[in-house]
């Protein structure tokens, strides 16, 4: 008989894609402008609430947000900004849902400067994941000296809804961070090419 795999806890009891969701996604790192994009919208939609209120509404924000293409987000209009906020398939809230759209001309306007906005967000871990070893869930901080950084630089090129705890939940996400607990079966996969630092 298989041995149970041992997860992070938040991550059990919930649902099937919640479980999926950090099994195969949360911590891997992501180098993909499109990608970044959906979880700087999905992040900024978390606030105040679960993870797991947005993580179910994934596939309405996909169709809602033209599949996360920031160019077509950048364009859209106060009419199908209006039409989105009477979307069940996504949080109607008005200042979420318009910082989407201010944030898609943010991000593209990142782009225009790096080249990438991955590019741009990777120079802030010097191009690796920060690796961290965690053994337990209380230890695992809400934000960190790099996200106050992003936050900060984020907030003044235009960003909203990019405070600290938000951008740390993005960097966890996006595997900027690795903090999976030590015991996790997901942490060694997602530590190949991460300093250490503790």
């Amino acid at each position: 008989m298989a041995k149970p795999r041992t997860r992070c806890p938040w991550s059990e009891g919930v649902s099937d894609a919640y479980l999926a969701y950090h099994d195969t996604e949360w911590g891997v790192p992501v180098h993909d402008d499109a990608t970044q994009f959906e979880f700087l919208v999905l992040e900024a939609a978390q606030a105040g609430l679960s993870w797991s209120t947005v993580l179910h509404r994934r596939d309405g924000y996909r169709r809602a947000f033209a599949g996360f293409d920031a160019a077509k987000v950048a364009r859209f209009t106060p009419k199908r900004i209006a039409a989105i906020l009477q979307d069940p398939g996504v949080i109607r809230n008005r200042l979420k849902v318009e910082s989407a759209v201010s944030n898609a001309r943010a991000f593209l306007a990142v782009q225009a400067e790096f080249g990438r906005f991955s590019d741009y967000l990777w120079r802030f871990v010097d191009g690796r994941p920060v690796q961290n070893a965690w053994r337990e869930q209380r230890e695992v901080p809400a934000t960190s000296a790099v996200s106050d950084a992003i936050s900060k630089d984020l907030k003044k090129r235009g960003f909203r809804f990019v405070g600290s705890t938000i951008i740390y939940a993005h960097l966890q996400a996006t595997g900027l961070v690795n903090d999976h607990l030590v015991g996790c079966f997901r942490h060694a996969p997602c530590a190949p090419l991460g300093k250490r630092r503790r």
